[in-house]
């Protein structure tokens, strides 16, 4: 799936979760962006020791 599919099938997604209030879109929206969070992590494109000052494979 590409960029363009992932981003339309999200904003049906968010747009399924406006229709059924405002609790429910903000809601739907931070699941998926802790959902982007662990699928980049898993993909290796965000190391979390940059985030949080990891010096530990430095030393």
């Amino acid at each position: 799936m590409n960029a363009t599919q992932t981003g339309i099938f999200a904003g049906l997604i968010l747009g399924l979760a406006a229709s059924q209030g405002f609790l429910a879109f903000v809601i739907t929206l931070a699941i998926g962006f802790v959902g982007l969070v662990v699928g980049r992590i898993v993909d290796g494109e965000l190391d979390l020791s940059d985030m949080f000052g990891g010096r530990g494979r430095d030393r």
